[in-house]
């Protein structure tokens, strides 16, 4: 990419706002980063654009508080997220948001999001905290993003200084799921190794609208828990209802974290209310059912929800010889799949949870 590429694509940029349609038409990679800037009466904005679907706002010569990374489409076919960025993007390049901390926006999976796909050849979400060299090693497009994408975290982390009483990393990536849920909206909480669960999290959740909270309680592969552990980030794999195509999403049902998320890139110390327990629903994840069978079927209909609880003794799941059943009162399904890969998670069962750590 030349010098008179950057300053066209730095144009088109600023003039049109579409970040998603940059990344929909360079879905492999850019040829360079490039980095421009945006001028206001009341500040200076410097914007680098990374790699393909990534770019990051900086304030200029102004003291921040957050360094904050918004992940979407790290399923493809998860549109509401990504159309809830994109507006965010083209809000700031368009100088209508006013930044006063460091954002850095990540568009997963951009292949997968020109197919309309949950990936093309594997789980992108399956592959962080080093699980993309594991086995086979980097041998496809998502393992080579998930790669890319935790190097780009690292460095956005590093570059915004040591966290204290005084400055916080917060990343929240966003989805919708696969299916229907009881509870609309919920967040999946990573495994925090004993630290306290963070009230001002889950208040900020809450204001969301996302008052469902699902504690996980060990390690995993997901991009949220790798923010939180090896970044020391407060993360969290945030569920905004369904998949549905571009174009089908309702503004209305995510007119809540729109407010929010503006809050917490224009103000210094937005007020997301008081923390109430009894607001929340807390879930905490009780089994995990994978697929090791070809043979592997789920026991109820493709339009039972997520949240749905069965009587003691139902069998969710047959793989192959071995059956998965219900074991507890109010135990729940949620993220069932069984066209997962072999090995991969086919179901979470739930159980109501109290906050302790």
């Amino acid at each position: 990419m030349n010098r008179c590429n950057v300053a066209d694509f730095s144009r088109q940029l600023l003039e049109s706002g579409d970040f998603l349609s940059f990344t929909r038409e360079h879905p492999e990679q850019i040829d360079q980063a490039f980095t421009f800037y945006l001028n206001t009466q009341t500040q200076q904005t410097q914007v680098s654009v990374l790699d393909t679907g990534v770019i990051c706002f900086e304030p200029v010569d102004k003291k921040t508080k957050r360094d904050i990374v918004l992940s979407c489409g790290v399923h493809g076919n998860e549109t509401a997220p990504i159309e809830i960025c994109q507006q965010l993007i083209k809000e700031l390049l368009h100088g209508q948001l006013t930044l006063r901390q460091r954002v850095l926006f990540l568009f997963g999976n951009p292949p997968a999001i020109n197919l309309g796909s949950r990936f093309v050849e594997e789980n992108l979400n399956r592959l962080f905290s080093g699980a993309h060299s594991d086995d086979v090693g980097l041998v496809n497009q998502e393992r080579r993003r998930a790669k890319a994408l935790e190097d780009y975290i690292r460095d956005f982390f590093d570059q915004g200084g040591n966290i204290g009483d005084d400055r916080e990393r917060l990343h929240y990536d966003l989805h919708t799921a696969i299916r229907g849920s009881k509870n609309d909206k919920f967040a999946v909480y990573p495994f925090s190794h004993g630290k306290p669960r963070n009230k001002q999290q889950l208040q900020f959740l809450n204001a969301s609208g996302v008052n469902t909270i699902l504690l996980s309680n060990s390690p995993t592969t997901t991009f949220s828990y790798f923010s939180v552990n090896e970044c020391c980030a407060h993360a969290f794999t945030v569920e905004l209802g369904k998949v549905r195509p571009f174009g089908e999403n309702n503004p209305e049902d995510f007119s809540q974290i729109n407010k929010t998320l503006r809050a917490l890139l224009s103000e210094d110390t937005p007020d997301f209310g008081e923390f109430n327990i009894t607001e929340l629903n807390l879930f905490e994840i009780y089994k995990t059912i994978n697929r090791t069978q070809e043979n592997f079927t789920l026991n109820f209909a493709d339009d039972v929800e997520n949240f749905t609880d069965f009587p003691i003794g139902y069998v969710l799941a047959n793989d192959g010889d071995v059956t998965h059943e219900i074991s507890l009162p109010g135990e729940a399904i949620i993220f069932p799949n069984a066209e997962v890969a072999l090995g991969q998670r086919a179901l979470l069962t739930v159980i109501p949870a109290k906050l302790t750590a």
